[in-house]
């Protein structure tokens, strides 16, 4: 029997973490981490957990520092005797790495899932995986959640009764169909071809978004130069305007400046990650609402598939 619910967090997610125990009704958890002065770290929880259903929030992102304090605070866990633990992963790295798609190259993803379960996660909570099959690496359960639970209720505000849902390339026409029908609106795509990782080499667009104004969907955005050049091809192809809705604003090399010197209107983005710096083009949705409703509903064994 769980003698009651303690929510932690890993350095990299502290503001959101804080938000979603605020959400849920309880204080953060307090967790020191100890650093050496040889690059190694060690978390420890200064309140007891024994007996406790345990939640730890904790983004891999940079992922690999993060991913293994997430698994130390994991083995603490254990070895305190804590009811359960729930690894809670907001962004989930090397969620892009989940197949061989060249010869000689790892399945990060897989590994990682390993890892989790070797540290003793009892149970994963994550959020629009760069790969929905990445559920099936883990032989424990995993409640994989999506954000359109807090983007849906945001376009309907900005309806401007002329929107058309549109993906930046095939990977993400899945995810911007089921937008489009729930929304019961039209359909654009991007079609992009690679070079080289990050870097795009040709685009085309498949639909009629003319007079439109465009809300591309995606899980992620990086660099953001698929993102920006898939904006600049809409306009070019008659867009009225072009919004972008992504989930993990991941942001790296030059990602801000390509942002602000963009044909876009607003990048709306979820606090999955924290933001390096402010834009006037970047909108936060926080989710901590959504994790608080999920943990409340998994500590009364109530189904949470209307956050699928």
């Amino acid at each position: 029997m769980s003698a009651g619910t303690k929510i932690f967090a890993g350095r990299a997610t502290q503001e959101l973490a804080t938000k979603i125990a605020m959400e849920f009704g309880v204080e953060l958890g307090n967790v020191i981490v100890t650093e050496f002065s040889d690059g190694e770290f060690s978390p420890s929880f200064e309140e007891t957990v024994r007996g406790q259903d345990v939640f730890l929030i904790q983004s891999t992102m940079p992922p690999t520092e993060n991913l293994f304090e997430l698994c130390l605070m994991i083995d603490a866990a254990k070895r305190a005797s804590a009811n359960s633990v729930v690894a809670v992963i907001p962004y989930f790295g090397f969620a892009r790495q989940d197949r061989k798609d060249k010869p000689r190259v790892a399945i990060g993803s897989k590994m990682v899932a390993s890892f989790l379960e070797s540290a003793g996660a009892d149970r994963i909570m994550t959020m629009d995986l760069h790969a929905d099959q990445i559920q099936g690496f883990f032989e424990i359960p995993v409640d994989h959640l999506y954000a359109s639970t807090i983007f849906l209720p945001y376009i309907k505000e900005i309806d401007t009764g002329n929107l058309i849902i549109a993906a930046p390339d095939a990977g993400g026409a899945k995810r911007a169909n089921s937008y489009s029908k729930k929304l019961d609106l039209g359909l654009a795509m991007c079609h992009k071809q690679r070079k080289v990782a990050n870097e795009v080499a040709e685009m085309t667009v498949i639909g009629d978004v003319s007079g439109k104004d465009v809300i591309l969907v995606d899980d992620m955005v990086d660099t953001a130069g698929t993102l920006t050049k898939a904006a600049e091809l809409f306009m070019e192809n008659g867009a009225k305007s072009v919004r972008a809705i992504c989930t993990h604003a991941v942001l790296s090399g030059p990602a801000y400046e390509r942002i602000e010197n963009s044909v876009l209107t607003e990048l709306v983005v979820t606090d999955s990650i924290p933001l390096k710096r402010e834009s006037d083009k970047i909108k936060v949705l926080s989710v901590a609402s959504l994790y608080a409703a999920v943990i409340r509903s998994l500590i009364k064994h109530e189904s949470i598939s209307t956050h699928f």
